[in-house]
């Protein structure tokens, strides 16, 4: 696993801290999940993986769940036909509106006021990392009209990707290979004062032979902190190269790691091995990685005592990815 699931990546190849404050009780997520028939679909349930309610019945998979800081809208990614659309609905899986669906939208996420979304859209090539090639895109859910979030032409001659808004809605993290390798930047809504703020220890792996990238950049609730997966991206394995390297292959995933840096780009730190981090609403990092004794991944979550496991995957499922249910909006 690495800033994308397996099967995301060969779907769009094949288509061209702050101390947190205690709370009681279960918390909930939407995690996207395969079903019996292996199709990626969007569940509800607390995070002990209790009440387990399926909101989607997709015939081609859904995946990259957000739900709104208000707790009341759910948008997704859902494959239609050889695109991937942006839909959004109720939490509870109604009302299903699409709002975009030409091309390929990923990673969409809200503005904090619940009105607004904001996603990239790819132009894939061929045996290359999606991220490398796409463009910021935002939207009114209202007008459900789409609007590039950068538009100065210096900034378009770089892909600019996996865009997260600040909860404070005045700041941008995303990740860009402006400076060569894909990193996590920081910038004022329009693109302007772009910033890198997660520099890695070494940028290249000399044994690999292949870059240290950056990816899924994910704004701590306070706004102090940005967690993001670091390593050499799986598109250097032989799945995609095209020659077996079983040795290899074990080294560019050994190198897949969650970190946590200060907006500022101080006090960067690894959090553990693994992939696609979030924040819980109440301010601890989940990681995610892949287990074989369990046939899928396993994703853990910080507590004040360290850290366990959240089963929101059942065993020998795959899944796309999962997102928090606001605490004060949870039943």
């Amino acid at each position: 696993m690495s800033a994308f699931s397996y099967p995301l990546v060969i779907l769009l190849l094949s288509l061209t801290i702050f101390v947190p404050e205690a709370f009681a009780g279960l918390r909930e997520v939407v995690v996207s999940h395969t079903d019996e028939k292996g199709v990626l679909q969007l569940f509800r349930m607390k995070e002990d993986g209790s009440d387990s309610m399926q909101l989607t019945f997709s015939k081609h998979g859904c995946r990259m769940p957000s739900i709104s800081p208000d707790g009341e809208k759910l948008a997704y990614v859902e494959q239609v036909n050889h695109s991937l659309a942006i839909r959004i609905s109720d939490c509870d899986g109604r009302n299903v509106r699409t709002l975009t669906e030409g091309g390929m939208n990923l990673i969409p996420s809200w503005f904090p006021d619940s009105e607004q979304l904001v996603w990239m859209k790819v132009n894939p090539q061929p045996k290359q990392d999606p991220a490398r090639n796409a463009q910021i895109y935002t939207m009114d859910v209202g007008t459900r009209k789409p609007r590039r979030l950068f538009t100065e032409k210096e900034q378009l001659k770089y892909s600019n990707a996996m865009p997260v808004i600040s909860p404070k809605g005045d700041r941008v993290a995303f990740v860009s290979n402006r400076s060569g390798e894909m990193r996590v930047w920081v910038s004022a809504l329009d693109g302007s004062d772009a910033k890198l703020v997660s520099k890695p220890v070494k940028s290249y792996h000399d044994e690999i032979k292949a870059p240290f990238e950056q990816k899924v950049p994910a704004w701590s609730p306070d706004g102090k902190w940005i967690a993001h997966w670091e390593g050499v991206e799986m598109t250097h394995m032989s799945q995609f190269t095209g020659i077996p390297n079983p040795k290899r292959d074990q080294m560019i995933a050994s190198t897949f790691s969650v970190w946590v840096v200060g907006v500022n780009g101080e006090d960067r730190r690894r959090i553990g091995r693994g992939d696609d981090p979030t924040w819980s609403p109440d301010g601890f990092v989940t990681r995610a990685f892949p287990d074989p004794s369990r046939g899928g991944p396993v994703v853990m979550v910080q507590t004040l005592d360290g850290e366990k496991m959240l089963p929101i995957v059942p065993p020998r499922r795959n899944w796309g990815r999962f997102s928090w249910m606001p605490f004060q909006k949870s039943p």
